[in-house]
């Protein structure tokens, strides 16, 4: 079987979040009791490619998904050449919560396109409400690799993890 065309909203009615595993617990966890509840309180927004035929149950399975919210961060945390550049007060960004791909489809090129879409989604939005870059929340080593191969840079230690960041201008330089 094969996914689906395009992301699409999580909408719990249709789509089998409980199937859903991508090796990582967190994960699992956020997008099979989360996810819909963040949406529904109006705090982040989850996007997702189901897979193209349903279960027995009706419902899609999840093969990948990506989880976005508006978030700020204080410009001390950014590098001197851009922070100079920016107002003192907490600047506005994107965070990119989540992005996760099930175990059935990984080492599919599945990653990278979750990535850009998710990236295609946040430029589209950032031409209504701009924010000044996109930052992730690294939940360990892997995930730092990824996003430095797609062009994040570290910006700092965030409770623990590394949180990430790419700039919008690099982001609207991808789909210009």
């Amino acid at each position: 079987m094969s996914w689906a065309y395009e992301f699409v909203e999580l909408d719990k009615a249709i789509h089998d979040r409980a199937s859903f595993d991508c090796g990582e617990a967190e994960i699992n966890v956020f997008i099979q009791t989360q996810a819909a509840k963040h949406m529904k309180a109006g705090i982040s927004k989850t996007m997702l490619l189901p897979l193209s035929a349903p279960l027995s149950n009706d419902k899609y399975p999840i093969c990948a998904f990506y989880t976005i919210a508006p978030s700020s961060i204080i410009r001390d945390t950014l590098p001197e050449a851009l922070s100079k550049k920016l107002p003192r007060y907490p600047v506005p960004v994107f965070l990119l919560a989540q992005i996760a791909v099930h175990l059935k489809y990984h080492d599919q090129g599945l990653g990278k396109i979750t990535l850009v879409k998710a990236l295609e989604y946040l430029w589209k939005i950032n031409s209504r409400m701009r924010a000044f870059a996109v930052i992730v929340d690294c939940l360990n080593k892997n995930a730092e690799q990824f996003y430095l191969k797609y062009g994040f840079k570290t910006l700092c230690d965030n409770n623990g993890r590394t949180r990430m960041f790419i700039p919008m201008k690099i982001v609207a330089k991808l789909f210009q």
